[in-house]
């Protein structure tokens, strides 16, 4: 798979999901980002993969170059038709979790990534958009 542009993974399995990381790893690496933020893209992809795993079974996990007037970032976007999340505002909340988890990976993610976006419908699936700037 190229990383020019963009990657697109399935995430179906833990091996899905390991295959995933480490073309996210690679892509950053190729891209020129420094290892803190590679590291945290790569853990900020393996929570939402496993959300994916967890809540939906199955998704997508995107990821690509973005370029504005700050400078050079990279986007990870995953995406599933799962069961969505009915409560946003308590799931970015520290220690909320449905799931019987510790509830750290969302607000993890939202407080590593330099941006967070989510929207999500109950019965129509989850989509978290994030990015990382250089």
């Amino acid at each position: 798979m190229s990383t020019t542009s963009e990657m697109r993974a399935r995430i179906r399995s833990d091996i899905d999901l390991a295959r995933a990381l480490m073309l996210v790893r690679r892509y950053a690496e190729e891209k020129g980002f420094p290892e803190i933020p590679v590291a945290q893209l790569c853990t900020a992809a393996s929570e939402l993969g496993r959300n994916i795993l967890k809540y939906a079974g199955q998704g997508t996990l995107k990821v690509k170059t973005v370029h504005e007037a700050r400078g050079t970032g990279i986007e990870l976007e995953v995406k599933d038709q799962g069961p969505g999340i009915e409560d946003i505002e308590a799931a970015l909340r520290d220690h909320v979790s449905t799931g019987g988890t510790l509830g750290l990976g969302l607000p993890g993610v939202k407080r590593m990534m330099d941006t967070f976006h989510i929207e999500s419908k109950p019965g129509r699936g989850t989509r978290v958009v994030v990015r990382k700037w250089r």
